[in-house]
């Protein structure tokens, strides 16, 4: 089945390599795309510099593909694979240990995925993350935030097969006039709401933290994380 994706850049990208790309993203080194043109043109200028959203289309029947928003999956596994790959967090003894018990306990496993789809780690989102690993949020406040700035999915392309099947359509120009504003705008209005979110009101009872999961020994099969 073809499926069509967007990659933002500040180049036009015919033949996407694979091996390139920064090692320390959210899930690794891959090439980067989304099902959304508008957001691919938000992320093609996200240096307030005129970019290009990069349309493809890519064959996914018999690829493995690990999405992490599907019903198998809780935001904890999302977070151990960026507390992997991420290199800066904040530090403090609870975040450290907290750090290291989710790569521990929940790591999905994405050993012969061709592409990761899940939660694209935007400032705002990353911070709301830091939040919760250093304890100041719970796991349901987390869960709230990342849909707070409306990223969509990001669709990974993480292995020589899947690069294979990639076929570049053309490009659109993104003005950063016009999709640098969008992007701050979309940040901003996440970190607006996340603040209100936190100066509404207390805990509901049950809520988790960082802290319960350490204490307790939560594993991954545990219902009350999904």
């Amino acid at each position: 089945m073809a499926e069509i994706i967007y990659h933002g850049s500040e180049n036009i990208i015919e033949f996407p390599e694979y091996g390139k790309g920064a090692l320390h993203n959210d899930y690794g080194r891959g090439f980067y795309c989304t099902g959304s043109f508008e957001l691919a043109k938000e992320w093609a200028c996200k240096n307030n510099a005129d970019g290009f959203a990069n349309k493809y289309e890519i064959e996914t029947a018999n690829l493995k593909v690990i999405n992490l928003n599907t019903p198998e999956f809780h935001i904890l596994n999302w977070l151990a694979l960026l507390a992997q790959n991420r290199t800066y967090w904040q530090n403090g003894s609870i975040a450290q240990e907290a750090k290291q018990y989710l790569k521990e306990e929940f790591m999905p496993d994405v050993s012969g995925a061709d592409i990761i789809i899940g939660y694209r780690a935007d400032d705002s989102y990353f911070s709301f993350a830091q939040d919760f690993v250093s304890g100041v949020i719970s796991l349901e406040k987390l869960s709230a935030a990342m849909h707070l700035g409306e990223l969509g999915e990001q669709v990974v392309l993480v292995s020589r097969t899947a690069f294979e099947r990639v076929k570049f359509l053309g490009a659109e120009k993104a003005p950063a006039e016009i999709y640098y504003p969008k992007k701050a705008g979309r940040d901003l209005n996440a970190r607006r709401r996340y603040r209100q979110s936190r100066e509404g009101g207390g805990s509901a009872a049950g809520e988790i933290y960082i802290l319960d999961i350490l204490r307790e020994g939560i594993k991954n099969n545990d219902p009350r994380l999904f």
